[in-house]
């Protein structure tokens, strides 16, 4: 993931950052619990392409 699109992009549903999981290549938004794939090196930043997560795989990602 490239590190300057990740500083620019935001959860288009709670407009703040996200977070990078390499191993599952998502893109993380603690805010509003969703986890955006990346398909083939580009973010689906759609809220309907993303992925609900729980609160123990939240848990990570919290400082």
């Amino acid at each position: 993931m490239n590190k300057k699109l990740l500083e620019i992009l935001v959860c288009p549903q709670s407009k703040e950052a996200l977070a990078y999981d390499e191993a599952k290549q998502e893109l993380i938004s603690v805010g509003a619990k969703l986890a955006y794939p990346i398909k083939e090196g580009i973010p689906v930043m759609l809220v309907d392409e993303a992925r609900v997560m729980d609160e123990v795989e939240l848990e990570k990602y919290r400082p």
